[in-house]
């Protein structure tokens, strides 16, 4: 077992900072796309923007993929993967599309995935059907 420094671990737990790429779509508001904050990341609900087009598709099992793709590009940006996601939370205008976006959902989070609310909202930001928030979290510097 290698040794661990404890001053390196206090060092971590410190950090505070935001979070932005261009891979994925840019706040629409005064907040982040991310913010870590000691070992752990917070993303920011994720609509289905193409960053590179600024559009949008219609289909929900597309807008599912979309959304989990700007996630994925968030997490990678902080040095994160989509393993080390501990809980999401996807909000969805019909509830309808629970199976659909879970199809789309397992091929993320293969095995263990991570702990998730799914909740029905009456409206989402320009008009999307889906938008997925998480909390990532790694036991490594």
């Amino acid at each position: 077992m290698a040794f661990v420094d404890p001053e390196s671990i206090l060092e971590q737990l410190k950090i505070r900072r935001a979070v932005s790429t261009d891979k994925a779509p840019a706040a629409i508001g005064p907040y982040s796309q991310a913010v870590q904050a000691g070992v752990s990341l917070y993303v920011s609900g994720q609509i289905p923007v193409d960053p590179s087009t600024g559009k949008m598709a219609d289909d929900i099992s597309l807008q599912a993929k979309q959304s989990l793709e700007n996630l994925k590009a968030i997490l990678e940006a902080s040095g994160y993967s989509l393993s080390d996601v501990v809980k999401t939370t996807v909000f969805v205008t019909d509830i309808n599309n629970f199976n659909a976006i879970n199809a789309v959902y397992a091929e993320y989070f293969p095995k263990e995935a991570p702990a998730r609310s799914f909740v029905a909202v009456k409206d989402l930001p320009k008009g999307a059907g889906i938008e997925i928030e998480a909390i990532a979290w790694r036991n490594r510097a």
